[in-house]
């Protein structure tokens, strides 16, 4: 497999999209001006979602090999 990032920020990766999807969702509940609480919670649950599933294919992944 050849990666096109360096290690150390592939590693951190689904850890990087957990923590953006935790702050955007807080940040959904401090924010009440326009739609940026809708826009937040769409964003917060796109990331965790995203970050899960990188996270369960790099571990189903590992553990096949």
């Amino acid at each position: 497999m050849r990666l096109w990032i360096n290690k150390p920020l592939y590693e951190v990766l689904p850890y990087a999209y957990l923590i953006a999807g935790i702050v955007s969702l807080a940040a959904s509940l401090y924010l009440n001006f326009w739609y940026w609480p809708v826009i937040c919670v769409s964003v917060g649950i796109f990331c965790l979602v995203a970050g899960l599933v990188v996270w369960l294919k790099r571990r189903d992944y590992r553990h096949g090999q």
